[in-house]
């Protein structure tokens, strides 16, 4: 498989697409009904309950949306890695080590509210990296404020991504005040719009305002899932050795754009320390530059079978969790 999507051939997205529905074959035959959490945001929460009279008869409904959202993340994010060539040569392998990691861990198959925001994130990411050589970017931070204040609305924690805009300001363009204001704005403009509406519908006396709590993460796994983040980690270590050894060859952009993905990583593992509800379906968050690291550590060995063993491993552990573990 890793053969398979080296390659920049356009079939590879309907090759992603059977092979996506390979590994997650369990997650519709068993799905799982989403159930809102006390941090989620009223998006989220409103978006199950008009989904609830179709999925309480058929389930797989939400197995349908999950899957659509995760391949359509999984080749939006390979594609934005092949444009801003992040890779020694374009690929499909970023893609389908998102598909397989987020296979991993069942939790990460539940149309959940961090789910959904990755979709705006990656967009995010694709739009901070597009500030380095941009020379209008008022009416770009704008919107990628806006996308943050957004994903607000189905998971309120993931306000934290706007040290992702701050420290990326700082790392792709040099300080403008007007710049920063315009971020903070785009933050504050679906709030704006949100409390407006409250008040003039008259909900203000109901309305509560979604908050966040510090609190330490607790793993409720088994040991095969602790297996599996073992083997995600070292995959990742791989991929990040290999990227930092090719680092000082590539493109100025490049490096700001593997600097950046190193700060989603970041606050993407900071997010579940301020959040109140312990499930490791938040975590999804830390999946978008895990599957950039993996993708590298699928590419970079001299020696072919290193990848074929990895990528067979990480299959065997799905197979293994997805059918045989309760």
């Amino acid at each position: 498989m890793t053969g398979i999507f080296k390659a920049n051939n356009p079939l590879n997205n309907f090759l992603l697409f059977l092979y996506g529905i390979a590994l997650k074959l369990s997650f519709f035959l068993h799905p799982t009904i989403p159930e809102p959490q006390q941090i989620d945001g009223f998006l989220y929460k409103a978006l199950l309950k008009w989904l609830q009279p179709f999925g309480s008869h058929l389930p797989m409904l939400y197995s349908g949306i999950m899957y659509a959202l995760l391949y359509m993340q999984a080749v939006t994010f390979n594609k934005l890695m092949n444009d801003h060539r992040m890779m020694q040569k374009p690929n499909y392998l970023t893609g389908m080590s998102y598909l397989l990691v987020t296979s991993l861990f069942p939790e990460w198959n539940i149309l959940s509210a961090p789910m959904i925001i990755c979709t705006i994130l990656i967009w995010v990411w694709a739009k901070m990296c597009g500030m380095y050589n941009n020379t209008s970017p008022k009416t770009s931070l704008f919107n990628i404020g806006i996308g943050i204040g957004l994903c607000t609305f189905f998971y309120f924690p993931s306000l934290a991504f706007a040290a992702l805009i701050i420290f990326g300001l700082a790392l792709t363009r040099p300080f403008k005040l007007a710049e920063w204001l315009i971020v903070l704005l785009g933050i504050m403009a679906p709030f704006y719009f949100l409390l407006s509406w409250v008040f003039l519908t008259d909900r203000w006396k109901g309305y509560v305002f979604p908050g966040f709590a510090v609190t330490t993460p607790r793993f409720n796994q088994t040991n095969w899932a602790y297996a599996a983040i073992i083997l995600v980690l070292f995959a990742t270590a791989i991929g990040f050795f290999y990227v930092q050894q090719n680092f000082r060859r590539q493109l100025i952009q490049a490096r700001k754009s593997w600097s950046l993905v190193n700060l989603y990583f970041i606050v993407a593992v900071f997010v579940p320390f301020i959040n109140a509800t312990h499930t490791f379906e938040y975590w999804i968050l830390c999946a978008v530059p895990l599957s950039a690291w993996i993708g590298a550590a699928f590419l970079y060995p001299a020696k072919n079978w290193f990848p074929h063993i990895l990528h067979w491993l990480m299959v065997a552990f799905v197979i293994v969790i997805s059918y045989f573990v309760k």
